[in-house]
C-alpha cells in the first residue's frame, strides 16, 4: 500500500510541475526572463485558463492527500 501511494505521489508531483509550468505568466517574474513575457496572438482563452486553474488545484489537493496518507502509513508501520 505504501508503494502504491509512493508511485501516486511521484505521478502527482510530475503532473503538478507540468500544470504549474503551463500557466500564463503575469509579468515581471521569472516567466518573463525565460520567454514568458512575449505576447502571442494564439494565447489561450479565459475558459481554458480557468479550467487549468481548477485542474491544478485538484491535482494539488490529491498530492497533499497522498503526502498525508503516506505519513500516516509510515507512522503506523513503525
Amino acid at each position: 500500500m505504501v508503494l502504491g501511494f509512493s508511485i501516486a505521489l511521484i505521478v502527482f508531483s510530475l503532473l503538478l510541475m507540468l500544470l504549474v509550468l503551463m500557466h500564463k505568466g503575469k509579468g515581471g517574474g521569472l516567466s518573463d526572463m525565460f520567454g514568458g513575457g512575449m505576447q502571442s496572438s494564439v494565447g489561450g482563452s479565459s475558459v481554458a485558463e480557468r479550467n487549468l486553474d481548477r485542474i491544478t488545484v485538484v491535482i494539488g489537493l490529491l498530492w497533499f492527500a497522498c503526502i498525508v496518507v503516506l505519513g500516516i502509513l509510515m507512522k503506523v508501520n513503525t
